[in-house]
């Protein structure tokens, strides 16, 4: 398989979530620090984003934030990290976590982490990439949207190879062994391209 240096995740920003999710996010944290992979994200302090991050720092691990200007006025930027890169748009922001992350992870999160999984996983059925995509189903927060996928393969709304283009696993171990039986890309990944 391809080495995994860095992980894009993607999780919730807001404060008033369950315990679980939060001790949750310290673990995966912990999880990247210790197998030395740089963990991207969206630059947040706050919520899940910020356990995150803190967790990889705290381990001695690096982590790389892009956060646009304008969600300053909704989140706290988390200047305590390794690299944080203040940037124009919510487009840049995605392009440039798609850009630095070997694969993802998908922690609890709302409608934004909706979004911005989902572009992933359509660019991979599109074949603009081949990274693996992982949904970790903390507390079976996932398992309705895991049924709805199972729907949308048996109703012929998508193709039943398009069932590679992610995987729900129940643990944050499960995460890391899905990554590892990980197919190697193609030698000349095909890269996105930005309207």
């Amino acid at each position: 398989m391809k080495e995994i240096q860095t992980v894009g995740v993607y999780c919730s920003s807001y404060e008033s979530l369950d315990p679980v999710y939060r001790e949750a996010a310290r673990d995966l944290g912990r999880e990247l620090a210790s197998h030395h992979m740089t963990m991207v994200y969206g630059g947040g302090a706050l919520g899940l984003m910020g356990e995150v991050s803190k967790s990889v720092m705290a381990h001695g691990g690096r982590v790389i934030g892009f956060m646009p200007h304008h969600l300053k006025k909704f989140e706290d930027p988390n200047w305590a990290i390794t690299e944080l890169h203040m940037v124009d748009t919510m487009h840049t922001r995605k392009r440039l976590m798609f850009e630095h992350s070997d694969a993802f992870m998908v922690l609890p999160g709302g409608f934004g982490t909706l979004d911005e999984t989902f572009e992933l996983i359509t660019w991979r059925q599109l074949k603009l990439h081949e990274k693996p995509i992982i949904f970790i189903n903390i507390n079976d927060y996932w398992t309705p949207l895991q049924e709805l996928t199972k729907n949308i393969f048996n109703q012929h709304f998508a193709k039943p190879e398009h069932k590679k283009c992610f995987t729900f696993v129940s643990s944050i171990s499960e995460a890391f062994q899905s990554l590892s039986k990980a197919p190697e890309p193609p030698p000349h990944e095909p890269v996105a391209e930005w309207v």
